[in-house]
């Protein structure tokens, strides 16, 4: 029993050993997974350093062309003739000012073979180049030597870092003068403020140009010589109290892989760099992405799968501890399967004993229930016998005296009118037969099948047998031109139109005008709406009119089963038996059935 109780501890044990193995596995890869995000975060910049570097390129490339196609205008050459011409210079700077703004750069200016400035676009501003001399400028005296000055550098008058293209101005061989171009580079920075990336350009003495943290605008990420120093200060290209070293520490991102990423550790921030070239400027475009939410990913990497171990290992700690737990309940549940099976038997067995008990009874209740249909209706046929006493005297009556007056027409030779008595015969004899028709129809039992229902036919034969009740009221009947089909049984349906009929004369038997209107409409859901105009039904009586012996006449003339029995009838053609009282007076009944298709012809009536 000991070597038993013992085995699920020690797999335990190696469960748990195995979980803290897996979990010191996953601890020491956090590296590897970090520099895989690490990776993946410097690809996904990678495409916005190119754009960047594609952005700046193309502004280069479209303003350096700018200052020779200027140089070709020849009013710059009649400014450069005539400096002190107050009627030139002012036309000349303005422009200038309107080419600045079409060209979309930031200044255009003229400058003598001295450097001195003797038109500029910027004339209005308080910075004004006009009289400033710019000799000084290595894009001057480029433009003067070798055709073509740039250069990059922050504006000693204006305070504002651009770019500056500059060409000679020449007049028949000989050089004039020097226009340039300065493109504002600030905007490109303000793009580049809204990605999360830091996106920073140095120049080939690896001082920061631009970057959208303006708090490294002409830092150093390595120490500069000295010659550099003197160059910058000589050409006025930087702020030299500003040229400070800013703290950087690289290193290479799997070197071994060659993808060209490093960590970048500046000061209590680390990013992943990469860089592109822009040749022509002697720029390194470099975008710095933090390394926060790579580590963070990294990190929550680790958790998860720690996690997942954890899981797993508790899991099957759980699946073993149980195992045995489970080995001692398999002879407990075996012992009552046993149990089981016979209390199984015996409740099936008294189940059956119970459903068949409901099916007799539910048999019972049908049978009941279509006593009481025939007794209601040869209760109809009893409170119809004095009509139909009357309805078949008269015609009787009327045969015998047309017989008799046929009979006398012949002996005197009047054939005619002796044929005449005879067809009146013949029409009374017809009548006879279809009441006989009407009424062996209407006592017959029904059968229990349903199906399609012609509600004219149905509503038609109810008020012919219901003819002679209704002589002496004014009967409206509202029947559609085209037939309406339902489902149901027309024997059935029938006895519940007699019922709603004969419940609208019993409500308006004391009354002197009696009137009924009856309603017949199609579509998805056909009806049937009996109205009278009796005194309605009072609110209880509308809540119990379909229970079974609820009634509101004198005792002794009827037993409340027929509203039942239509309901019953017309729920079991998968329909609605509704009342109401109408709000101009009287009582609604109305029969809601299911729509159905027509009938083939050879279907018999039930």
């Amino acid at each position: 029993m000991r070597t038993r109780a013992t085995r699920p501890r020690r797999a335990i044990w190696l469960v748990a050993l195995a979980v803290c193995a897996a979990l010191i596995g996953v601890l020491a890869a956090q590296p590897r997974i970090e520099r895989l995000y690490l990776r993946q975060a410097g690809a996904e910049d990678a495409a916005t350093l190119r754009l960047a570097t594609q952005v700046l390129r193309g502004a280069l490339e479209r303003t350096e062309a700018l200052p020779a196609l200027l140089a070709e205008r020849q009013i710059l050459h009649q400014t450069l003739a005539e400096p002190e011409n107050e009627g030139l210079v002012p036309f000349t700077n303005e422009m200038l000012r309107q080419a600045a703004l079409s060209l979309d750069v930031s200044d255009i200016y003229v400058m003598d073979l001295d450097g001195r400035t003797i038109a500029t676009s910027n004339y209005r501003s308080d910075t004004s180049f006009l009289g400033r001399s710019f000799s000084f400028r290595p894009y001057f005296t480029d433009a003067l030597g070798a055709g073509l000055g740039r250069f990059h550098a922050l504006g000693t008058t204006s305070g504002q870092r651009g770019y500056f293209f500059a060409a000679p101005v020449i007049d028949n061989t000989q050089i004039i003068g020097v226009v340039a171009v300065k493109l504002s580079l600030d905007g490109f920075e303000e793009a580049w403020a809204e990605s999360a990336s830091t996106i920073m350009v140095t120049d080939i003495n690896n001082v920061i140009f631009l970057s959208d943290r303006p708090e490294w605008h002409f830092r150093t990420i390595a120490p500069l010589p000295d010659a550099a120093l003197e160059e910058i200060a000589l050409t006025r290209q930087y702020p030299a109290e500003r040229l400070r070293p800013l703290s950087l520490r690289t290193e290479s991102l799997d070197p071994d892989l060659g993808f060209g990423l490093e960590l970048l550790e500046v000061g209590d921030e680390t990013f992943v760099n990469q860089t592109a070239l822009i040749a022509a400027a002697g720029w390194r475009v470099s975008i710095l992405t933090p390394t926060g939410p790579a580590t963070q990913q990294a990190w929550t990497t680790v958790s998860l799968l720690g996690l997942v171990i954890v899981i797993a290992g508790l899991i099957l700690a759980s699946v073993l501890g149980r195992r045995a737990r489970l080995m001692e309940r398999l002879a407990a549940e075996q012992s009552l399967a046993s149990l089981l099976e016979a209390r199984v038997t015996e409740r099936t067995a008294a189940l059956k004993s119970e459903v068949e008990e409901r099916r007799a009874t539910e048999d019972r209740l049908r049978a009941t229930q279509k006593e009481l249909v025939q007794a209601g209706k040869l209760a109809a046929l009893g409170s119809m016998s004095a009509a139909l006493s009357h309805e078949f005297n008269q015609p009787l009556a009327a045969v015998k005296a047309y017989a008799e007056n046929a009979g006398t027409f012949l002996d005197r030779g009047r054939s005619s009118e002796a044929r005449e008595n005879i067809n009146r015969i013949s029409g009374m004899a017809d009548r006879m037969a279809s009441i006989s028709r009407h009424l062996r129809n209407f006592a017959r039992r029904p059968q229990d099948r349903t199906g399609p229902v012609s509600l004219k036919s149905v509503v038609d034969d109810a008020i012919e047998l219901m003819q002679p009740r209704l002589r002496a009221v004014d009967l409206h009947y509202d029947c559609p031109p085209d037939e309406i089909w339902a489902r149901g049984g027309p024997v059935r349906l029938q006895q519940v139109v007699v019922n709603l009929l004969g419940n609208a004369l019993d409500a308006m038997e004391h009354m002197e005008n009696q009137r009924i209107e009856i309603a017949l409409t199609g579509g998805d859901d056909p009806k049937i709406a009996v109205r009278d105009f009796g005194p309605g039904l009072s609110e209880d009586a509308l809540e119990q009119a379909f229970d079974p012996f609820f009634t509101t006449k004198d005792p002794g003339q009827g037993l409340g089963l027929g509203l039942s029995i239509s309901y019953n009838i017309v729920r079991d053609f998968g329909g609605q038996l509704a009342a109401s009282n109408h709000p101009q007076g009287g009582a609604v009944f109305r029969i809601i059935l299911e729509a159905a298709d027509p009938a083939p012809a050879e279907v018999a009536a039930q």
